[in-house]
């Protein structure tokens, strides 16, 4: 999925990125509303990982993302 279709969708998509990364809080996930920098910012946050790590983890989760993740 790209990145225009997950920030137009972050509402419905946001659950799946709490599955994804579980230290995220809900506030973090209203605060990044979509924003591929914040989330990878938060990421690094919370789990202490270098923003390579961070995106590369953010690639590997858009990739695998499906449109029956925003039913």
């Amino acid at each position: 999925m790209n990145w225009d279709t997950i920030e137009g969708n972050w509402k419905q998509l946001a659950g799946q990125t709490k599955a994804q990364w579980g230290k995220l809080t809900g506030d973090d996930l209203r605060e990044i509303a979509g924003r591929r920098d914040q989330l990878a910012g938060k990421i690094q946050e919370r789990y202490g990982i270098a923003k390579d790590e961070a995106e590369r983890q953010l690639e590997e989760w858009a990739a695998k993302a499906e449109d029956s993740w925003l039913g």
